[in-house]
């Protein structure tokens, strides 16, 4: 009897040791549970950086945009090309997903990028947004010291300089009502006081390579070129996807669905430095 009582003490003693142990790992994955349905291959804990693969990508959607649904084309193709990816839902309100003050969603971006590199080991991640989701993260650069911690930020359609009205919103939802109530619908208008406050000065702070990949068809972002962000040719990349792909019909929602556009996604994660268009279609 005394052998066994002592061997049961033995066990209890290990599994007290070993019990936050395994609390505290479970619990480093929770804030990818909190983030919902994923796009496929996306929050995957067990994923594992390569050598050639280093840094994590994270998946920004736009207004009104889930990113099971926003990246349901594009994070599978990341995966299979070996990439770790994280995928963050944001700015929740009445008024639908990624609604809220955009100030708020990329402090929520901040904690979202510090969990996947404790979760990775990474020193930094690589972005790739939608429309909101490719202007919010420079917020993020800009003003909560983000600038360190990303290598690249792709961005499809961003509303960098904002919008001249809110047609295009409307047209991403039924619900007139959402788009009155929508903060960060208002922030994303022309001349808001939250967009000129983001583009006053430097508009590419810190070492970040920043890639734009816009389309002549936006019916979100008007003017298109709206997105194009001012730095020096070997930091940014403004690119017009008809520029290279002239019968291109994509429009803002399409954009991200479209391989034609990944071809400059591939470009910037591949090499150092901004996507280089002519590079990326093989010129």
């Amino acid at each position: 009897m005394k052998k066994y009582t002592l061997r049961f003490l033995g066990l209890f003693f290990v599994m007290l040791l070993a019990g936050p142990n395994l609390t505290n790992a479970e619990s480093d994955k929770d804030f990818l549970v909190e983030q919902g349905a994923p796009p496929p291959g996306a929050n995957d804990p067990t994923c594992e950086l390569t050598e050639d693969k280093p840094k994590p990508v994270i998946l920004v959607p736009g207004t009104f945009e889930r990113s099971a649904q926003n990246w349901l084309k594009l994070s599978p193709v990341l995966v299979s090309e070996g990439h770790c990816v994280y995928a963050l839902n944001y700015g929740f309100t009445h008024a639908g997903a990624s609604t809220g003050p955009i100030e708020d969603s990329a402090e929520e971006l901040n904690s979202f990028i510090d969990n996947v590199l404790d979760l990775t080991g990474a020193k930094q991640v690589d972005i790739v947004g939608h429309s909101q989701g490719g202007m919010m993260p420079r917020y993020y650069l800009k003003n909560l010291g983000g600038a360190e911690y990303v290598d690249n930020l792709i961005a499809f359609v961003p509303s960098n300089h904002g919008t001249d009205g809110l047609a295009g919103f409307k047209r991403l939802t039924s619900d007139v009502s959402d788009v009155a109530s929508c903060i960060a619908c208002q922030q994303q208008l022309t001349g808001s006081e939250f967009l000129d406050n983001l583009n006053r000065g430097n508009e590419t702070p810190g070492n970040v390579s920043y890639t734009v990949i816009t389309t002549t068809t936006d019916q979100v972002v008007v003017p298109y070129n709206s997105a194009f962000l001012d730095g020096p040719d070997t930091q940014v990349s403004n690119i017009t996807i008809q520029d290279y792909y002239p019968l291109s019909p994509i429009g803002h929602q399409e954009i991200v669905y479209d391989p034609l556009s990944y071809n400059f996604v591939f470009d910037a994660l591949d090499h150092d430095g901004p996507a280089d268009p002519d590079r990326a279609v093989g010129k």
